[in-house]
């Protein structure tokens, strides 16, 4: 049964999601179509473009991103906090960067003598739109509309473009990040369309990659828009960007695609070791999780504890815990 977005999006739990979404009928609407000869890899660029747009507005930060030929994946953090420092007129005028304002709040702006109850009005409008800016339902919205529109115009036809609604993972912590962002990463390697994460177009890896080696091309998401890795972070305290080294990642995520090929299970690198003593994770069910990530995980992402605590939040009887116990078993 399908269940309210706001039933599987708690901030009280984590900030951090995986969002996923299918073209109509899995149909290869933003690549080439073997079936009829069609190329729509322009597409791509088109939803690179406006999750750039959208991030420069919005209080949700991209982590990780791929762009495949009939689907795409995002990883978001869902940044409260920044949302709430913003001022009245900083929330209006980013919110009317997309939507038409109103009267009310364009007085309010102007500071044009009002009457209490019309500010009072505009003040209840900016305050809806603040909530708007870090609900990943309007930033979803945003982006699968924006992007249908363009690509019915360009078809010259009416009718769905997008499958449904987005589908959305709750990842419970840095574990359950990291083996999500790699395996987003990943996913050109996978279906094998690229050979390593740097030939790997429309992913936020290759981004990284390409900022880190001083690459002056054209970028199709600026690294300034993705998430930053801020290192580990201390205890207790939040980390401003992701709480993992940038070596570490680019490691990890190579080992990783070495490994899951067929026939070459490849090494760890002495450098990455650390990181899964750190973060418990058993080095020998890593591979069968991130391999099939999506598939492992439904709702929510996590280890056995914080997924059971989130099923119990958001009022699931169960939750799949199987994949949860191999992939944190020390």
């Amino acid at each position: 049964m399908t269940r309210a977005r706001k039933e599987q999006v708690s901030l009280d739990e984590t900030p951090y999601y995986h969002c996923i979404c299918r073209c109509v009928r899995r149909a290869y609407l933003c690549g080439e179509d073997n079936s009829t000869g069609q190329n729509f890899d322009h597409r791509k660029q088109w939803l690179v473009n406006r999750i750039t747009r959208l991030a420069s507005v919005f209080a949700i930060d991209i982590c990780a991103y791929a762009i495949m030929s009939n689907h795409y994946h995002l990883v978001l953090r869902v940044n409260q906090h920044q949302a709430q420092q913003w001022d009245n007129r900083e929330v209006a005028l980013r919110w009317m960067q997309l939507f038409k304002g109103h009267p009310l709040v364009d007085r309010y702006l102007s500071d044009i003598k009002t009457t209490q109850a019309e500010k009072d009005k505009a003040l209840e409008l900016i305050e809806k739109w603040r909530n708007r800016l870090f609900e990943l339902g309007w930033f979803m919205r945003c982006l699968n509309e924006h992007i249908a529109v363009q690509a019915n115009k360009e078809d010259n036809c009416k009718g769905r473009f997008w499958e449904g609604r987005f589908k959305s993972q709750a990842l419970l912590d840095d574990t359950a990040l990291l083996a999500c962002m790699a395996y987003v990463d990943l996913n050109p390697v996978r279906a094998a369309i690229a050979e390593t994460p740097e030939t790997s177009d429309f992913t936020s890896i290759q981004q990284r990659i390409k900022a880190l080696v001083g690459v002056k091309k054209a970028q199709q998401l600026q690294p300034d828009k993705i998430l930053s890795f801020t290192g580990y972070k201390p205890h207790g305290k939040p980390s401003p960007g992701l709480p993992f080294k940038l070596f570490d990642y680019f490691n990890l995520v190579e080992w990783t695609g070495r490994c899951v090929r067929e026939g070459k299970r490849g090494f760890i690198p002495p450098d990455v070791k650390p990181m899964f003593k750190r973060l418990n994770i058993n080095e020998d069910d890593w591979l069968k999780v991130v391999k099939d990530f999506n598939r492992h995980f439904i709702h929510a992402a996590g280890s056995p504890l914080k997924m059971r605590a989130w099923a119990e939040k958001n009022r699931r009887k169960w939750c799949c815990t199987h994949m949860s116990l191999q992939l944190y078993a020390r």
